[in-house]
């Protein structure tokens, strides 16, 4: 059992800032790739960012130069770094992790982040 456990969602205004946490706990023993996705009302869930075991990033067009994905191995936790939030980037954050095998893929439950105007 893997669990994922987000944290750091919350009301900001926008241009603001926010920094999201996700800590990874159960029987993995090693994490390959850890991603953002997020999911607004009424829309699909998309890729954030992610990045790999190696430390590659990606990005979503929406919000490069904006946010930056970070991660420490030891504690297998990855972070979300949000600033100049928009009213746009308003939704349900979720952490992904995939280990080296086909059935490593655990979701977590989701944060709520709400920009205002």
């Amino acid at each position: 059992q893997v669990q994922l456990v987000e944290s750091g969602g919350g009301l900001v205004q926008a241009g603001g800032s926010r920094r999201l946490s996700c800590t990874a706990s159960g029987s993995i023993f090693s994490i390959n790739v850890m991603e953002w996705y997020r999911q607004a009302p009424g829309k699909q869930r998309e890729l954030v960012a992610g990045i790999t075991s190696d430390g590659s990033t990606n990005y979503a067009d929406s919000v490069k130069g904006r946010f930056t994905i970070a991660r420490d191995n030891a504690k297998r936790m990855a972070y979300l770094q949000m600033n100049s939030l928009k009213p746009g980037d308003t939704a349900n954050y979720y952490c992904n992790i995939r280990g080296y095998l086909p059935n490593q893929n655990y979701w977590g439950q989701g944060t709520q982040v709400t920009v205002s105007s």
